[in-house]
């Protein structure tokens, strides 16, 4: 088996979000891989990573970084792939709006499709939904995955109802 996704952090300060996207991607039963690579600390083994990411097999990057949050930018710089940017709320983080516009404000030419602060989760939801316009069998767990989202709503619609206050219609 050969990882299809790779999720990158800037370093291991950022797993308890980035693990969301693999807890997900393990679920789905997609390949993944998960390393720590700094735009800053070792910016030649993030160009090296992101200029070879296509030829290991990978197919979408998740990229999580907090504070200035350079790296999903710079692994979009280098590589032909998606890459989904995770902005991670840091101890050095300005509540989270530096990862956020670092991440989301991209120049012309170099996108990186960007979630919410600290949704790494959607990050690997938005991963499989691209994996899943060239397979079938994830295409159908995807839609799946949709469907025990909109039951969840249906469900607690229903508990809703039997809450009883004395102005409640």
């Amino acid at each position: 088996m050969k990882a299809i996704v790779s999720i990158i952090m800037g370093s291991t300060s950022d797993l308890k979000v980035m693990e969301e996207a693999a807890k997900f991607l393990n679920d789905m039963r997609i390949p993944f891989e998960m390393n720590a690579l700094s735009a800053h600390r070792v910016p030649e083994q993030v160009a090296n990573f992101a200029k070879e990411a296509h030829t290991r097999g990978i197919k979408v990057i998740i990229a999580g970084a907090g504070g200035a949050a350079h790296l999903p930018g710079v692994i979009a710089a280098f590589t032909p792939l998606p890459v989904i940017g995770v902005p991670v709320r840091s101890s050095i983080s300005i509540d989270g709006w530096d990862s956020i516009l670092s991440i989301l404000q991209m120049p012309a030419g170099i996108p990186v499709a960007t979630v919410a602060l600290d949704g790494a989760r959607n990050a690997a939801i938005l991963a499989a939904q691209i994996l899943a316009t060239a397979d079938i069998d994830l295409f159908a767990k995807v839609q799946q995955f949709k469907r025990e989202l909109a039951e969840k709503i249906t469900a607690a619609n229903e508990e809703l109802a039997e809450i009883h206050y004395d102005f409640k219609i």
